[in-house]
């Protein structure tokens, strides 16, 4: 593969020496076009005029199944297979046995390798190694060698006109800056060892220093980090000391390989198998483990780790970032990030939080469309990307650069002046809040107290089930971060898409309506014992609210209280201090406790409503399905009419009731919200300065009557009114 010669002509020797040394009467490549095709480039065996006329869709065939999957096919009988596709240019009908290896480089498939033999016969493991070693040289062979075509085999794109993509916010901030390409590649200049006992020297010195320097990062940044976001970097240090990790890297050596191909085929191998996780979990830790073997690789080569200098305004542009990579960067140069894919409960998305940068996730082919260099504006609150923006668009920019800092400075000008309507009535705003980072926005945002707080957070991001101290820790943390101020938290949420690593849940074909959160609790009451014992502890003569989520019928609440009043009395018995007051309340998110509102406003401390799952339950529609999300408006007649016989329920049974979802904190749903009698809202931090602002300039008299007004309305949405409303009467939405 290292010789001289033309690419194609080496390919086709490669073939030959393969198909010999395995005792294979065929070996073929097909190559990954840039059109999602499998094409035939070489073969030995397989009829010669086939090549470059065999052609396969990914998941066509069994070719296609392998560059599908990206994993390996060992069949002693491939005609059988359900997925086999025949092709009677090849010949290949008299071949019974198959092999077949992806070739991977960067994870993802870019050929497909292939032995046969005409008897059924069943490739033993030292072959599937053997091929899957000889895939992964090869892999390099194909890209150094440029045997692809450009025009065939690489995706175009015009890399000077303006390009707007979408994604998803997973840290708010608005950011203009130069691209810089996030880019670790692990270059395996020489595959084969020439003498494996010095590669494992080499290899063992290379993960001592990866250690040292990982612990060294570790301590420089936990005089900055708390709660989650330590937790996080401690679980990645962790990761470094791995044994099962060292093995791998051990015995791919052993195998023959070099130190540096060693690392490129478990990094490989370990990202196949866990892309193919449903486990979001298993998922996130990939980041880490490719960032692991990409600082391993420097230090191999004794390259350093460092990143180059930054532009001023950088913003980094990657397919995935590990919670540490973000640290490799000068945080004061630093502007923005953009991510391909990643969560918003993802550890990168933690640490961008903890450092007030923006972030916006699941940007589709960002790297495709972005050179390093490029202008680039990172629109952290409508979650798109502006790339090689026009001039027309980079001043509009700067203007809402501009008049953002500008509502910024009127909203925290407002802090600490009251809620409260034009007519005297006081409004309690409170946050919504899941990390311990986000208890600072508490005071900097002048809210009134935390309206929901979303415990499961602090267990997604745990490798394992936080024990009961160290709940009680983090819960005495958060209350102590209050200040005094009310906490509401809600326990756990998990299930559907929020998935514990350590608690195996089927996701169901309707996750969001399935095995969830009180269900699951309830099923599961050692879960909600050790929380609800570690809520106790916490409170420690202080007000303590505990709302049970996603409750359906008031038997559901009936049998969480009775949990916890039994912890109650175990709580009391060890002569523990106790909370000095302690409220428990339902949320209000399927429609059927419409029916039984009577009967839960009699064993409610206080209800909150989640209007996120509430509408999504109402109308019956997914809000992750684009198709059917925006279809039905949020001020739509049956949302206010629902709405308004909550309110009138809870306040003749004189229960405090509130809005915690997404409509609190838009200041035109919110103005609707209090023209229906609420006054006690709780949102994103960040929305509680325009919400406020919408506050104090309302006479709510006007508001409800006109609110009652709309009693019947036939239209598909009020939306239009209500701004026509706030126009007229000088209220900012």
């Amino acid at each position: 593969m290292a010789g001289t010669g033309e690419a194609e002509a080496r390919l086709n020797t490669v073939v030959r020496i393969i198909a010999n040394n395995m005792v294979a009467e065929v070996c073929s490549v097909y190559l990954l076009r840039g059109d999602g095709v499998l094409e035939l480039f070489a073969t030995e065996g397989l009829n010669p005029e086939a090549v470059h006329q065999t052609r396969l869709r990914v998941g066509e065939g069994l070719i296609g199944e392998i560059a599908r999957s990206a994993r390996y096919l060992n069949l002693s009988d491939a005609q059988a297979h359900p997925a086999f596709a025949y092709r009677p240019e090849t010949g290949e009908e008299i071949y019974h046995s198959l092999l077949g290896v992806p070739v991977l480089r960067g994870g993802r498939v870019v050929a497909v390798l292939a032995v046969q033999n005409r008897t059924q016969r069943h490739y033993s493991e030292e072959e599937v190694e053997a091929l899957q070693t000889v895939a992964m040289v090869l892999a390099e062979l194909l890209v150094s060698s440029q045997l692809f075509r450009p025009e065939d085999f690489a995706q175009t794109s015009d890399t000077t006109a303006p390009v707007r993509l979408t994604g998803q916010i997973f840290a708010d901030g608005l950011a203009i800056g130069i691209a810089v390409l996030h880019e670790p590649k692990i270059v395996v200049d020489r595959a084969i060892a020439d003498d494996t006992t010095y590669e494992q020297k080499r290899l063992a010195r290379s993960i001592a220093q990866l250690r040292e320097a990982v612990d060294a990062m570790m301590s420089a940044a936990q005089s900055v980090f708390v709660g989650e976001s330590r937790d996080i970097l401690e679980a990645y240090q962790m990761f470094a000391y791995d044994r099962g990790w060292l093995v791998r890297l051990q015995e791919a050596v052993a195998s023959g390989l070099t130190a540096e191909a060693a690392i490129k085929r478990v990094q490989d191998d370990t990202r196949i198998r866990m892309e193919a996780a449903v486990d979001p979990y298993i998922r996130e830790r990939l980041a880490d483990l490719d960032d692991l073997a990409n600082r391993l690789y420097a230090h191999l080569i004794e390259r350093d780790e460092a990143k180059p200098a930054l532009p001023d305004n950088a913003v980094i542009v990657a397919r995935h970032m590990g919670a540490a990579e973000i640290l490799d960067y000068d945080r004061e140069r630093l502007r923005a990030v953009v991510l391909e894919e990643g969560a918003t409960t993802s550890h990168v998305a933690i640490i961008a939080r903890a450092l007030q940068i923006p972030l916006v996730g699941n940007v589709r082919d960002a790297r495709k469309s972005v050179e390093s260099g490029d202008r680039i504006i990172v629109d952290g609150e409508q979650g798109q990307i502006f790339v090689r923006p026009g001039e027309e668009v980079l001043h509009a920019f700067q203007a809402n650069l501009a008049a953002r800092a500008a509502r910024l400075a009127r909203f925290a000008a407002l802090r600490d002046q009251p809620s409260e309507t034009l007519d005297g009535v006081r409004i309690a705003l409170n946050v919504n809040a899941g990390l311990l980072i986000d208890m600072d926005q508490l005071q900097s945002s002048g809210a009134d107290g935390v309206g929901l707080y979303r415990t499961e957070i602090h267990f997604m991001v745990r490798p394992r089930m936080p024990k009961i101290d160290s709940q009680t820790g983090f819960y005495r943390a958060v209350l102590n971060r209050a200040d005094g101020k009310p906490v509401v938290f809600r326990t756990l949420d998990v299930g559907g898409d929020k998935a514990l690593p350590y608690l195996r849940i089927e996701s169901g074909e309707n996750p969001a309506m399935g095995w969830r959160a009180i269900r699951l609790g309830l099923d599961r009451p050692a879960l909600l014992q050790s929380q609800l014992r570690a809520l106790l502890r916490a409170a420690e003569d202080r007000d303590l609210r505990i709302m049970f989520p996603m409750i359906a019928e008031v038997s559901e609440f009936v049998a969480a209280r009775a949990i916890l009043e039994r912890e109650l009395e175990r709580h009391r018995a060890s002569g523990a201090p106790e909370p000095r007051s302690l409220h428990l309340g339902a949320m209000v998110e399927v429609p059927s406790l419409a029916w039984q509102l009577d009967e839960l406003l009699e064993v409610v401390d206080f209800l909150s409503v989640g209007s996120n799952d509430l509408l999504q339950f109402l109308f019956a529609v997914d809000r992750g399905n684009p198709r059917v999300a925006g279809r039905y408006d949020r001020l739509s007649p049956p949302v206010i009419a629902f709405f308004r016989h909550l309110v009138c329920k809870a306040d003749a049974a004189g229960v405090p009731i509130s809005v915690c979802g997404e409509m609190a904190g838009s200041p035109l749903e919110a103005m609707a919200l209090l023209g229906l009698g609420f006054r006690n809202l709780s949102m994103n931090a960040a929305s509680i300065g325009p919400v406020k602002e919408m506050v104090r300039h309302v006479v709510l008299t006007e508001l409800t009557s006109y609110m009652s007004g709309m009693n019947g309305a036939q239209e598909r949405s009020i939306r239009d009114c209500l701004g026509d409303f706030a126009r007229r009467h000088g209220v900012p939405v």
